[in-house]
This record gives structure tokens, sequence and C-alpha cells, in this order.
């Protein structure tokens, strides 16, 4: 009886964290960023700046 439910908690375990899995922080990819007209997203400052030209 102990054996069936120490294997039905692992084998909960696992699903939830599999299911979990690809929604969880670890391997996402970089958020795209879009910036109004005539401005451009800077890197370093993190925020969208003028567009200039020279």
């Amino acid at each position: 009886m102990k054996l069936k439910i120490a294997i039905a908690a692992v084998v909960m375990t696992l699903g939830t964290a599999a299911l979990a899995g690809p929604g969880c922080g670890l391997g996402h990819g970089k958020q795209v960023m879009s910036c109004g007209e005539g401005t451009v997203w800077d890197a370093q400052s993190q925020s969208c700046v003028p567009l200039t030209t020279s």
C-alpha cells in the first residue's frame, strides 16, 4: 500500500513538472520591443529613443 502511494506521488509530481516545464522562466526567448514611428530601441537605456540621422 505504501509503495502504491509513493509511486502515485512520484507520477503526479513528474507529470506536473512536465506540463509546467515549457511555461517556466527557463529557456524563454527574448521579447520583441516595438517603438513608435520615428523612434528606435536603445539597448543601453532599455527604452525607445528618437531616431537621429546624420
